[in-house]
């Protein structure tokens, strides 16, 4: 059985290691790799926190649920992909093969599910729920943090698809339990 599950697994990571191979050789003009880097940096946190703060000034009445409902799916989400980063133990991409232009430092060594992604999701739900002409920015900058992880060889795609729906589900459970 074991041989079985071995060879299925890898069966179902070829695609996932021949897009990294891509992505990992190719030299991006620099105006991209500047974007992709800023928004693997805006994943970190802060450009969250900033969303935040600016929600938390605004005079909306649903303000505080809205932060709460954010800190509520960004916090289950922490708790879930570190539990699955740590049972997976899947290698970040820039560990199998180095990437040609971005060198980045990462707290963690796994990369399923990618935590940024996650992250990302449940921020833009959570609060893109409560104040939906906000929604598609939120989205776009969810979007580009993602996305943005594979492009600088931090994740797998398959990484950022499950990290983005995690956040994407967390969020909205979030928003339902606190409206």
């Amino acid at each position: 059985m074991s041989v079985f599950i071995d060879r299925a697994l890898y069966a179902l990571s070829q695609p996932d290691h021949g897009l990294m191979r891509r992505v990992n050789r190719w030299r991006a003009p620099r105006w991209f790799r500047w974007w992709m880097l800023l928004a693997t940096r805006a994943g970190d946190g802060w450009l969250w926190g900033l969303i935040g703060i600016a929600v938390l000034c605004s005079s909306a009445v649903d303000r505080f649920g809205a932060v709460e409902a954010a800190c509520l799916s960004v916090a289950a989400g922490g708790a879930f992909f570190q539990a699955a980063k740590h049972t997976f133990r899947r290698t970040r991409p820039r560990d199998i093969e180095p990437h040609c232009w971005a060198q980045i430092q990462t707290r963690d060594v796994f990369s399923f599910p990618s935590g940024h992604s996650t992250t990302a999701f449940a921020v833009a739900l959570s609060l893109g729920s409560f104040f939906p002409e906000i929604l598609p920015a939120l989205l776009v900058l969810a979007a580009n943090v993602a996305v943005s992880r594979v492009i600088v060889g931090m994740h797998f795609l398959s990484d950022v698809i499950v990290g983005s729906g995690l956040g994407a589900c967390l969020g909205y459970v979030a928003f339902r339990f606190v409206a």
